[in-house]
Parts: C-alpha cells; structure tokens; sequence
C-alpha cells in the first residue's frame, strides 16, 4: 500500500492536468518543470508530491 495523497496536492494536480495535460510527460525531471512554470508553489516538499502525483496520473493515462 501507499501513502495517501493530502486532498490540497490531489486539488492542484487535477486543475494542472486538467489545464495542461497535453503538456506532461512520464518523466519526473520534465513534470518539475513544468510544473514550476505553471503553479507557483513555495515549498519544495509540496511541489515535488505533486509532480511525483502529476508523474503517476501521466503513466497510468498512458
């Protein structure tokens, strides 16, 4: 089993693939980025929870 997302990183993931899904890719490093570009999040523990959930979402689409 895994660790249960926090509801605020599954609200900011679904708004930045439902925005810029087209955009995403299967690569965490990428997803960093681009998440960086499009969310202004502060705290590096959260950005990088929601790229790893963005990352997830991604593959499993695919």
């Amino acid at each position: 089993m895994g660790r249960i997302k926090p509801q605020n990183i599954k609200r900011i993931t679904k708004r930045l693939v439902k925005e810029h899904g087209a955009e995403f890719k299967k690569d965490f490093q990428e997803n960093k980025e681009i998440v960086k570009r499009f969310a202004e999040i502060p705290c590096k523990k959260i950005r990088n929870s929601v790229v790893g959930y963005v990352t997830r979402i991604v593959k499993k689409t695919s």
